[in-house]
């Protein structure tokens, strides 16, 4: 494999926020991929570069730590209002720096999670620089996806006779339209969801070991940044949660004007893929694909990287 004509880190001027993106290409003659994070808060442009490896061949991988997390924290993020409309418009300048830099006149993006919030959003509002969206863990309504999420994990720890995961549960109770009482609350469900196959189907660990851990042993990052990451996140989470949970795509997003593929793991409990799949059946878009994997929950980019890779190649570029 030819070795890379560019890859490197660098801080740009986002939207009055110095932010921090990271490009790797095997050539300038390729389309660009720019991945959109989840969390909100939860960089992953390490677990990226390594899944996607494979992809070089057929693209450029962009991975942007988004505003007040990753590289892109700074304590005085901490003190900053973060809203949704804020984030599209810093995803929509990312990708005009992407595709200046590039010397592109559109790319396609990768929304994960809260990144998919990101993406559609940034899809409809200014598809003129979109050639195609691929969502995963694609979030679609927040009500509905905050209570089916808690209703497994109970129904879990219940049927595998958890009974301190149970009590737990039941004492933190099902969110009220969406929203849990406190973001505690909500991050012990979540710790739950992953512990029980929700969020990784083959790797069942806490909070703890599958997001914070994996950033301890990656070079992209420094330990040194990891206590103000954690900070990024927590603040990120505190500000903008509340905003999501009211989000409704299929009132607010019946329509796109570029192809989508969603790549959706058939465990996903985190947002679960039976929400998403009827938004997708509703959803008027040029072209539109769905594929499944059988072997994911709500990363199969991670959990089942070769056969993700491979299947958004397909369907981007052909055999």
């Amino acid at each position: 494999m030819q070795p890379y004509a560019l890859d490197f880190a660098e801080d740009v001027e986002i939207n009055g926020s110095r932010q921090n993106i990271r490009i790797r290409s095997r050539s300038l003659a390729l389309p660009a991929l720019l991945f959109l994070h989840g969390g909100p808060g939860v960089t992953d442009r390490h677990l990226v570069l390594k899944s996607c490896e494979q992809l070089t061949k057929s693209c450029t991988l962009v991975c942007w730590d988004q505003r007040g997390c990753g590289k892109s924290f700074t304590p005085a993020s901490l003190g900053e209002h973060f809203d949704i409309d804020t984030f599209v418009e810093d995803a929509r300048q990312v990708t005009e720096y992407v595709c200046t830099r590039l010397g592109k006149r559109q790319i396609y993006i990768v929304g994960h999670s809260w990144g998919s919030i990101l993406g559609v959003l940034l899809a409809q509002r200014h598809p003129e620089r979109i050639a195609g969206y691929i969502g995963m863990g694609q979030f679609c309504q927040g009500v509905e996806n905050e209570l089916l999420s808690y209703e497994f994990v109970l129904a879990e720890a219940e049927r595998l006779g958890d009974r301190r995961a149970v009590e737990k549960l039941r004492g933190i109770g099902a969110p009220v339209e969406g929203r849990y009482r406190t973001k505690q609350d909500m991050r012990i469900q979540r710790d739950y969801l992953t512990r029980c196959g929700g969020g990784n189907w083959q790797k069942r660990e806490g909070i703890v070991q599958s997001i914070l851990m994996p950033l301890v042993k990656t070079p992209e990052y420094r330990l040194s940044e990891l206590p103000g990451m954690v900070k990024g996140l927590l603040h990120s989470q505190e500000e903008l949660v509340d905003e999501v949970v009211a989000l409704d795509f299929f009132r607010d997003v019946p329509e796109l004007k570029v192809p989508v593929i969603l790549t959706e793991g058939r465990h996903d409990q985190n947002t679960p893929a039976s929400i998403a799949h009827r938004w997708y059946d509703g959803l008027r878009a040029p072209k539109k694909q769905w594929i499944w994997f059988e072997n994911s929950a709500h990363s199969p980019i991670h959990e089942e990287p070769e056969r993700w890779c491979e299947e958004v190649r397909a369907a981007l570029f052909g055999a």
